[in-house]
């Protein structure tokens, strides 16, 4: 049976988490009523909930230790609790189905009540600022009668604390505990909580705010319609994407959606790590088949690769890993998705007589040099660190120049198309300034056509600036589509050969 699907219920009323809670009814199988969240009048009339929400309903009441808003005594919460486990109706569905307590939380007489009125205990270790070792005897211990399920969530410091993590919970027996870890590298503890042996995920409203937006929530519709969560099993195909910070990426539900489309058992996930030797070993440790790599990684994770294709060879950066028996293949799809995408943007047949500006040198920016050359044009590298962008520049006869008031000149003689092929205004709302612009300095005459590789937001503060002026823009989505669809085919044969050994 595949995890259950919890909503936090963090409203300040209970009329609010009422209305939450019908919201999300069609994707939810469990809430829980975080008592914590509400007003002090609220609270006490938190026993009527379940009859209320008609939702099975777990009752939570976290301490600020734990990573929750009760400020009071423990005399006051034991009290809380007592109100709402008191007067047990003979109908189940109308008394709380699950409570939770704490680790240190020993009030015998709580305990005997809940069991004996049949409402499940939730036994809960949290640690808001540190990975939690020995998992299996920490569950064990959580077991103080026998009949517990045990809870353990915690932040990770990396993403190698969460494949720790997975190897200690991959040598569980039963899914009979809840396991989580938080965080934004967190992520993939919550989407595959049946590979990370967990009785149910949590989830929130979209519009969340506060500390479960920071513990990495995410809301049950996402997890259903991006993640496809209901058809994930042990047995469900691993693919992602890894880089940092990762913040922003629409490739998931690119896949995802192919996915979909092809009734594959696969899901593709975010796992941000800040070191390529983290994502490497969280890709063999979970048999991750296959995985998009982006920025800062795409050069590292060349050393990691036991073959590449001439692609990576020549351009010196990869954006596409399978896992074919043995080995694991480097590939470049930038390129492919590029040239298309930036051919349909200018509406030409190639690039001959053109000459191009390219900001920035890193990975996407040698993939994108490669195919400015093969169209035919002449192009220069502009670049911050000026060594980056001449050794860049050399591998394709190409002129180079910094990022400052000097490159002015350069940037007009190479302005008939202009490349941003850095990370700069990702996710940026503001004006265009220096903070979020790499070329802030330059005035755009109108006759520029400018191609953004960044795609959230929609127009970049530089794609704002230059169509101010005048100029043809266009952001990064078309090159992300196609590249995509080059990844897909080769992970759609990885999974085939997979399928095709499994049967």
């Amino acid at each position: 049976m595949r995890p259950l699907v919890c909503l936090c219920l963090t409203g300040s009323t209970i009329a609010e988490d009422l209305e939450i809670a019908e919201k999300y009814k069609a994707y939810i199988d469990v809430v829980e009523l975080r008592a914590d969240f509400l007003e002090e009048n609220e609270r006490l009339n938190i026993r009527t909930f379940p009859s209320l929400v008609k939702i099975p309903c777990i009752l939570t009441i976290r301490r600020v230790i734990d990573g929750g808003l009760y400020d009071g005594g423990e005399a006051a919460r034991t009290t809380l609790f007592a109100r709402a486990l008191s007067f047990v109706n003979q109908d189940s569905a109308k008394n709380f189905a699950y409570v939770d307590f704490e680790e240190d939380f020993n009030v015998q007489s709580l305990v005997d009540a809940a069991m004996a009125f049949g409402i499940k205990i939730i036994r809960s270790v949290h640690d808001m600022k540190n990975p939690i070792k020995n998992i299996s005897e920490r569950i064990a211990k959580l077991r103080k009668t026998g009949y517990e399920i045990p809870k353990i969530a915690f932040m990770p410091h990396s993403l190698q604390d969460v494949t720790d993590f997975y190897e200690e919970a991959s040598r569980l027996n039963s899914n009979n505990q809840i396991l989580c870890a938080m965080g934004m590298f967190g992520t993939s503890s919550r989407v595959l909580s049946a590979k990370f042996h967990s009785y149910l995920t949590y989830t929130s409203p979209e519009d969340l705010g506060g500390s479960l937006a920071a513990i990495g929530h995410m809301d049950p519709k996402m997890l259903n319609d991006l993640y496809h969560f209901q058809m994930l099993d042990k047995d469900t195909c691993l693919f992602g994407i890894t880089g940092y910070p990762l913040k922003v990426t629409s490739s998931p539900l690119l896949h995802n959606k192919r996915y979909a489309e092809e009734s594959m058992n696969a899901v593709y996930i975010p796992f941000r790590a800040e070191a390529v030797a983290d994502a490497f070993r969280f890709a063999k440790i979970l048999d991750v088949k296959g995985f998009s790599v982006t920025i800062p990684h795409k050069e590292g994770i060349i050393d990691f690769l036991t073959k590449t294709d001439k692609k990576v060879r020549e351009i010196g950066a990869c954006n596409t890993v399978v896992h074919d028996g043995d080995e694991w293949i480097g590939y470049n799809t930038d390129c492919t998705g590029f040239e298309r995408a930036l051919l349909e943007f200018t509406g030409l047949d190639n690039l001959k007589g053109k000459r191009v500006a390219i900001i920035g040198a890193g990975g996407a920016a040698k993939a994108i040099a490669y195919s400015v050359k093969t169209l035919g044009a002449k192009g220069c590298i502009f670049n911050r660190t000026a060594l980056r962008a001449r050794k860049l520049a050399e591998q394709y006869d190409f002129e180079y120049g910094g990022l400052d008031t000097e490159a002015i000149p350069k940037l007009k003689k190479y302005s008939d198309i202009i490349i941003q092929t850095t990370s700069k205004g990702m996710g940026s709302v503001s004006a265009p300034d220096e903070t979020n612009d790499p070329i802030w300095f330059y005035d755009f005459t109108g006759k520029e056509m400018v191609y953004d590789i960044v795609y959230e937001p929609e127009i970049t503060p530089i794609m704002a600036r230059a169509s101010v002026a005048g100029c043809k823009v266009h952001n990064g989505f078309s090159m992300l589509k196609y590249q995509g669809e080059e990844q897909f085919r080769l992970f759609k044969e990885v999974y085939d050969k997979t399928i095709g050994e499994m049967a």
